[in-house]
């Protein structure tokens, strides 16, 4: 079963930034459609956003403008670059195939951990 390994996360103040990395095993990242997910503190695990297989992004709203999800194909690597951080956005980030998109199974990362506070 596909694994994904995520990091980055931290601890950062609003109105700061951090990017995430996702790795996974035994794919190439860019045959698919991928996505970040994040699950809030008491909160289900929903999507921040998608990267099509041909490369198109689409956020969530609260998000847009925000965050950035790219690509390296040299690298197999997917991120996500988190800008103007608000403390909303605290969570559990987790990087997947996009489950509306592909039908390939996967099994989750332990997620990276993204806290924004003062």
């Amino acid at each position: 079963q596909v694994q994904f390994v995520e990091s980055g996360g931290g601890l950062v103040q609003p109105g700061g930034s951090l990017r995430l990395s996702c790795v996974g095993s035994e794919i190439i990242i860019s045959d698919y459609a991928m996505a970040w997910y994040r699950q809030g503190p008491g909160r289900q695990r929903d999507y921040v956003g998608v990267i099509s297989r041909g490369g198109i992004t689409t956020y969530e709203d609260s998000v847009k403008g925000r965050f950035t999800i790219s690509r390296d194909k040299a690298k197999n690597m997917l991120s996500l670059q988190m800008n103007n951080l608000k403390p909303e956005d605290t969570g559990v980030y987790y990087c997947g195939f996009d489950i509306n998109r592909e039908m390939r199974g996967f099994g989750w990362g332990q997620g990276t951990q993204v806290t924004v506070s003062s």
